[in-house]
């Protein structure tokens, strides 16, 4: 019994731990089931994202593919639109250019100029001066009358002038590796008219017509320039703006005529120019004044002047030598002039707006080309001798801006004149010694090219006799500019 029993509870025991061990199994079975099925959701969630994000790879691929192909095609326009461009910039280029062609294209010409009215009040002190004489038309020292020993009476005139009117052509020809350039300038203020007339113009009765005159007219090859322009002894760029032909007429230098002249530039900002211009000797006898313009001269008048740009501003010195001759039968001599000018404008201002000018100038038998032959060249001795008189000249000009269409401008001139000695006392009497003036005026642009002026202006003239005269004048001036 008793083993039959043990033998039950081994079987038993036997049994159990079967059970369990079925029972362990199957429950770690479960697990791994478990986890097995939880790591292929994980893995097929994975597999998931991997194939979106393989799709939204292939997307970004394609879309980096159309950008590239978008660029390569962009490229090949910016290609074709930069060659079109390069091809059509002589088109471009010429139809920048004002003017016209001529010659086949070789030769480009422009037309300028401005149209200019001035209207006149002028009182003379001590006379009065001849209708349609250039005293009546611009401010010329010179003509203005001076007491005499019984006083005349003071005149008042009142002008219109639209003789200052101006045109030029400017020609641009093309040649390989030079430049060549014509210009030509006329005006009608500069003709004489001794005796005017109706059809040798110069009469205000009826049509008031007035011939053209030249002013300048010269071809520049490379450095040379060959023909009449202004004389390289004047810096015209220090003219004041004035409603007045010339403006500070004392006290300039004036002068266009024929010339050979070569500019080298000497750096950035130096330029140097050297030239032969037209000799013409002007001169005077007295007691009672009689000039004569000679026209016998033998040697050209050599010039030099010297042109520097600076920050603040442009500055110019110019010297002259010139040989002075009469050859009359019973004059013939010689004598030579000389001359000195300095002339600059300095620019101030926050934005360079103001400008201050002037020039002096000093020398010897420079008569014709100081205040419109304010002086003679020469004094011819009763010997036949040729004396040259001694002068300086000078202007001041200041510049303001007031506004970006108003300007204003305050003008001081001068010229003063010694003549040799050894003279008869009273031998230079009613030779011109001293001119100065005053002005100042006040310019509007209310559209571009178009100026409206009005200007004051007081001059005086001295004789060596002490006789003096005074001129008052108020101008206005209307200006268009093309």
């Amino acid at each position: 019994m008793k083993r039959t029993y043990a033998g039950l509870m081994a079987g038993a025991a036997i049994f159990a731990l079967s059970a369990n061990s079925a029972y362990a199994d199957t429950k770690k079975e479960k697990e791994l089931e478990a986890r097995i099925e939880a790591l292929e959701k994980a893995f097929g969630s994975l597999t998931g994202q991997l194939q979106a994000s393989q799709a939204e790879n292939a997307q970004l691929r394609a879309a980096v593919a159309q950008a590239q192909a978008s660029s390569a095609d962009a490229q090949a326009k910016a290609g074709e639109a930069a060659r079109s461009l390069e091809a059509a910039k002589p088109a471009l280029a010429a139809a920048k250019q004002d003017g016209f062609t001529v010659g086949n294209g070789s030769t480009r010409i422009k037309i300028g100029g401005f149209l200019k009215t001035v209207v006149t009040m002028s009182k003379w002190d001590d006379g009065s001066v001849a209708a349609n004489s250039l005293g009546r038309d611009f401010y010329l020292p010179s003509a203005i009358p001076v007491r005499a020993a019984v006083p005349a009476r003071s005149t008042t005139n009142n002008d219109y002038s639209a003789k200052h009117t101006r045109l030029w052509l400017n020609l641009d020809t093309t040649v390989a590796g030079h430049v060549l350039k014509g210009y030509v300038e006329t005006d009608f203020q500069t003709t004489a008219n001794a005796a005017p007339t109706i059809t040798g113009g110069g009469s205000e009765r009826t049509t008031n017509g007035y011939n053209l005159a030249l002013r300048r007219a010269y071809v520049q090859f490379d450095n040379l320039t060959v023909g009449q322009d202004w004389s390289t002894f004047q810096n015209v760029a220090t003219l004041p703006e004035s409603t007045d032909f010339v403006g500070t007429t004392e006290g300039t230098v004036f002068v266009r005529q024929p010339l050979v002249r070569y500019s080298k530039k000497l750096g950035d900002k130096a330029t140097l120019h050297l030239a032969v211009e037209n000799g013409e000797t002007q001169s005077a006898t007295g007691p009672a004044l009689a000039t004569v313009e000679n026209d016998q001269d033998k040697m050209p008048d050599i010039v030099a002047r010297l042109n520097v740009v600076t920050k603040a501003g442009e500055f110019a010195l110019a010297g002259i030598g010139r040989q002075l001759r009469v050859d009359s039968g019973a004059v013939k001599d010689t004598a030579m002039g000389w001359g000195v000018s300095g002339s600059g404008k300095l620019m101030f201002g926050d934005k360079k707006q103001h400008d201050l000018r002037f020039m002096a100038t000093y020398g010897e038998g420079l008569g014709r080309y100081v205040g419109l032959n304010f002086s003679p060249d020469a004094i011819i001795r009763a010997t036949g001798q040729l004396e040259t008189p001694r002068l300086f000249a000078g202007f001041a000009a200041l510049r303001i801006s007031l506004t970006p269409s108003v300007r204003t401008n305050l003008m001081a001139s001068y010229q003063d004149v010694s003549y040799p000695g050894g003279f008869a006392a009273a031998y230079f009497n009613t030779f011109n010694e001293t001119a100065y003036s005053f002005a100042g005026n006040i310019f509007w642009t209310p559209a571009k090219g178009f100026d409206l002026g009005a200007e004051y202006r007081h001059g005086v003239r001295e004789l060596v006799s002490g006789a003096s005269g005074q001129l008052d004048r108020l101008e206005f001036a209307a200006k268009y500019s093309f």
